[in-house]
Order: structure tokens, then sequence, then C-alpha cells
């Protein structure tokens, strides 16, 4: 699990890059990356992009912390996921600075971006939405790199002190969940499991909604911030063995869903009610299931397993087509941008070359001159020498852009083919395995 936290940055830019940059935090700067921009030369790019916003704010750029559980990853994929994340919340606009600190018990990553964007030189927006598309993504990152992440919902109402309370097994939100999941399989009725709350030693306290406090607990604890399964009306229908009521009711589709495992589920063993609902839901998937194949053409168990890998295999090739084009269109964007700076700075670094007196021009525009040199640098890393004319730049772009978002689109509709082949393999297989056990037990009631 990652948590993120986010800060501005109104003065001492500088200062942050070279704290953060800091040789005995990141394992001698092998744990230092940067977008747009040198590190050591980020704070000088940064003021040379804010110079041209129209809107620069106040802010001189923004200083993001993403930390780890301890133990939970190693450096360099703590490296790499915090490069995800910079590279999509960012999307190519910002120049950015980020390194992985080792030096405590627990890896985290610092990134600082530009408050303006070089592409359009708009500063970057600060709120409640932005930090929770940062949060999202973040989470989204570490489960896809099969970290541990907070599931929205579940635990929803959790804060992070909450959560390592409960990790250390101190939190009386985590103790009360215990508690209700013992006591509910024996309960009757909403009442019952209140009163043996109560014989536990928890205090209750009624109003709009049901607080309980443990002994010792200073404040009490509604049940509903303890999670969606735990409001009062998920709790009746848990104990009546009924699915917990949603805002909205869920109707079918007519597409097939994914076979409930009663075998191993949990719900069905301690609730006859609901074991009962999905066995006859069970009955309504799997003849969903049963029509997906006879409507695609599918006659036998190794037809369905090639269609499910050549979906996955369609899906890894526009994937791969994808990161292509987008890599492509990183190093196009940063072209231009390196670019226009070069075709600004130019003359002035013409007439420093033929001043004659270098020290005192330098005295006099260092930052630009620092600048360009960099700039020029980066051109002949990305291969830009002789520099390439602006409108054929443009052009390229143009192209790329169109056949990102076709691939992005048909993207879109091969996962969905693939989940779709995916969950019906799955269906097939728990159908097959219900299968197989129903005949081990009659050929041993026969013997």
């Amino acid at each position: 699990m990652a948590v993120t936290k986010t800060h501005p940055i109104k003065s001492t830019l500088k200062a942050a890059i070279d704290y953060i940059c800091n040789p005995g935090k990141t394992d001698g700067k092998l744990l230092v990356s940067s977008f747009g921009c040198s590190a050591e030369t980020a704070d000088i790019e940064f003021a040379w992009t804010r110079r041209h916003a129209i809107d620069k704010g106040t802010n001189l750029g923004r200083h993001l912390i993403q930390a780890f559980e301890p133990g939970e990853v190693t450096p360099e994929e703590a490296h790499r996921i915090g490069m995800e994340l910079a590279r999509e919340v960012l999307g190519g606009k910002y120049e950015f600075v980020l390194t992985t600190h080792i030096d405590k018990d627990h890896i985290h990553n610092h990134l600082i971006f530009n408050a303006v964007s070089f592409q359009d030189h708009k500063h970057y927006h600060s709120n409640k939405r932005s930090y929770h598309f940062i949060r999202r993504t973040s989470d989204r990152i570490c489960k896809e790199h099969g970290l541990s992440v907070i599931v929205p919902g579940r635990d929803k109402g959790k804060s992070y002190i909450e959560h390592q309370a409960e990790q250390n097994g101190t939190s009386y939100k985590a103790k009360l969940r215990t508690a209700i999941d013992r006591l509910l399989p024996g309960c009757s009725d909403l009442e019952n499991l209140l009163r043996r709350l109560q014989r536990e030693g928890y205090e209750l306290k009624r109003g709009k909604y049901i607080s309980a406090r443990a002994p010792g607990q200073e404040r009490f604890t509604r049940l509903k911030t303890l999670g969606a399964d735990y409001a009062e009306e998920a709790l009746t229908a848990r104990i009546a063995g009924r699915p917990k009521p949603s805002r909205q009711p869920q109707q079918r589709t007519g597409k097939p869903s994914l076979l409930i495992n009663i075998q191993n589920n949990l719900k069905a063993q301690q609730s006859a009610g609901y074991k009962h609902w999905a066995t006859i839901e069970n009955l309504k998937r799997a003849a969903e299931t049963l029509n997906f194949l006879t409507e695609h053409g599918i006659s036998s168990y190794e037809e369905l397993a090639e269609r499910c890998d050549g979906a996955a295999a369609a899906t890894a090739r526009v994937k791969a087509d994808l990161r292509a084009t987008e890599k492509e269109m990183e190093r196009l964007t940063l072209t231009m941008k390196h670019a226009a700076t070069y075709r600004q700075l130019r003359p002035m670094y013409d007439q420093y070359r033929q001043s004659r007196d270098k020290e005192k021009f330098l005295r006099g525009h260092e930052g630009e001159i620092i600048l360009f040199e960099a700039t020029a640098r980066e051109l002949k890393r990305l291969d830009a020498v002789p520099l390439p004319a602006t409108q054929r730049l443009r052009a390229e772009m143009d192209e790329l852009t169109t056949r990102r978002t076709a691939l992005q689109t048909e993207l879109r509709k091969i996962q969905k083919e693939e989940k779709e082949y995916d969950m019906i393999q799955k269906n097939i297989d728990i159908l097959l395995s219900n299968q197989n056990k129903r005949s081990k037990t009659k050929d041993h009631e026969i013997e």
C-alpha cells in the first residue's frame, strides 16, 4: 500500500530539489530521474517555463510524496511505480524530478513538478478532485504491481492511521468488525445482534445511526463507518441471508456474470438463506454462459481456450503498439519544447560566444546560458540535430495523436472481449469441477 500527500512550493525551489536529490538518500543518485528537464538545472528550466505563462499562479512547483509499507517493495520497483504515477498524473505536460529515498525504514518517493505546463503554459490546479485522482491512480498502479491497497467501499472512511492500527492489531474498528462477523451467523435479527454486542462489553448508542463503543474506547463508532457490509440495512440483509441492499437495484443485462463459488464462499457457509439465493442465481448465470457459447459458435473447451488466448494476445499487441506510440509522442513533445527554447536563446548565446568579456556577459545571463547548453545536450540526446522544422514536428504529432486515439478505442474493445472470454472460461471450469465432484460422490454411494 502507498500513501500519498502533496503540498505547494512557494519559494526555495532549488533547495527542495537539492534535498530530494541528496546522494545519501538516493543511493548515490542512482534513484534520481527527470522528465522535460535535467535534475541539475530543473529550477532554471522551471523558471523559464513559468516566464512564458500568462497565469503564473503563486506556486513555483508542487511536491508529491508517495510512501510505501516497510518491506513491501524494493527501491527499484518503488522508483518505477513513481515514474508510472508521474507520467499518468502529469500527462507529459509538466517538467518533473523524481527521486526514491532509502535512508529510512520505509521507502518513499519524492516528486517535484513545475506548477506551469510547458505545453500550454497554464498553471496546475490543485484541489480535492486532482488529489483524489492522484490517490486513485497510485492505488491502481500499486495493485497492478501486487502491492496492498485500501479497497474503496469496503474500508470507506478508514484513514491511514486507522489502517496502520488495524495492521498492528490495535484498531477498535477492526475489533468491532471481527466481533460482528463472529456473532452474526447465530443471530435471528438486528436487535439480537446488538444484544450480543452488549454482552461482549460494547456500549451502544441509538440515534439516526447506531454506534458502539468498546471498553476503554474514547469515542463511539458508527456501524456504517465500518464499511458497506456493516451499515444497518446491510446487516439486516446479511442476517436474513439476502444480498446486501443497493441504492440502485441491479438489473440483469443478459450478459454473462461470474458464477458464485458456493463451496468457498464464507457467506454461503454461514447463511442457509444466502446459499439458497446463490444456488438459484448460479442457475441463471450458467444459462447466460451457455447462451454466450452458442451465440459465439463455441462448441468445445479447446475452442474456448483458443479464443481466450487469442483475446489475450490481441490485448498484448495493441498495448505494445500504444506504448510505442506514446513513447514516440513523448519524444516529439520534448523535442518541440527544447527546440523552442533553443531558438529563443540562440541569439543571446551567439552574443556570449562573440563577447570579448565572457565572464562579464556570463554574470548577467548565467541562467539563460546554462539553460541553452542543457537544451543543446537534450536535443542531441533526442537525435534532433540538425534542428527539425516546427511544422514537420506538429504534423507528426497530429498523426501520432490520431493513431493513439484509434489504439485506445481498439484496446477498450479488446479488453472487454478478453474479460468476457476469461469470465466464461472461469464459469465453465467451476461447472466442470462441480460436475466431477457430483460424479465422484455418486460413484462412492454406488460402491
